[in-house]
């Protein structure tokens, strides 16, 4: 771009060439990219069968259209809760399938691909893994979306590399997803970079999503920055919910409650609607 010092190559795959159309990537008929919205809600980690259950049932009343939760949890200390592995994985692909919901988990190690691929419909790439080169070059060998998340301090030229890395190995399926980045700013856990959402939707053809529960790790900040990355230019937002919040083994102070996220999806609907987008 005119006036911006960014050391991309003109031939990048991830860059959007002349009149070329934004990708739209379709997840078992849920389009991510294009038109549409795509809310991705649930709790941070699958911590039983009961809790994602009536988690799923209430973000799908509410409107969201795709799971996320995680079976492996990369937490800063070694004594939290590091997720259920391959039985939560089996909980999330079984009550994805009874919601009818795609299913979003996180791939933490290349051991882990072939495992996890069996039972997701999208692979996330944490902030933690965004240059971990093995798992991205393992991860551009599969037919399988993966979402891209941005690293604890990328900046956006890193951010690109990085998803050049899965496309340069042959997928396609690239998802990018901004979940804010760590500055001096202490107030919140991370600081959102929504103007990184509006000039990576102008230098890629690859869909944007936003996750406000990681950027803000604040409950009471999570629908405006919501509402904020509609309006910047967002092709989704991923959100934390959880039934019991006070009671989550990850990340209770940033997850909505079901009651929360319903509000939450009746205030993002009139802004897609004001820049000519509609919530799938």
């Amino acid at each position: 771009m005119k006036g911006l010092k960014i050391k991309l190559a003109d031939d990048m795959l991830v860059l959007r060439q002349a009149n070329q159309p934004a990708t739209v990537i379709n997840v078992k008929g849920c389009p991510i990219g294009g038109d549409s919205i795509v809310v991705v809600a649930g709790p941070c980690a699958i911590e039983n069968e009961e809790i994602l259950k009536e988690t799923a049932f209430k973000v799908r009343g509410s409107g969201a259209v795709m799971l996320r939760g995680g079976a492996y949890k990369p937490r800063t200390s070694p004594y939290s809760f590091q997720g259920l592995g391959e039985e939560g994985l089996r909980i999330l692909a079984r009550i994805g399938e009874e919601m009818n919901m795609p299913v979003v988990t996180e791939v933490m190690d290349t051991a882990d691909i072939e495992l996890v691929s069996q039972y997701a419909d999208i692979l996330q790439v944490g902030a933690r893994n965004m240059q971990n080169f093995s798992l991205l070059k393992k991860l551009g060998q599969i037919n399988k979306p993966i979402i891209l998340k941005r690293g604890l301090a990328a900046t956006i030229e890193e951010w690109l590399w990085a998803a050049e890395y899965i496309l340069a190995g042959g997928n396609s399926q690239v998802i990018l997803c901004e979940r804010g980045i760590r500055t001096s700013e202490p107030w919140t856990r991370n600081t959102l970079d929504l103007s990184a959402v509006a000039l990576v939707k102008e230098l890629t053809h690859l869909p944007v999503l936003v996750d406000p529960s990681h950027a803000t790790g604040i409950r009471s900040l999570v629908t405006p920055m919501a509402r904020a990355a509609i309006a910047a230019g967002a092709d989704g937002i991923m959100v934390e919910v959880h039934p019991h919040p006070e009671r989550a083994l990850s990340d209770g102070d940033q997850s909505l409650t079901p009651k929360g996220f319903s509000q939450l999806m009746k205030e993002i609907e009139p802004i897609a609607r004001a820049v000519g987008r509609r919530v799938y």
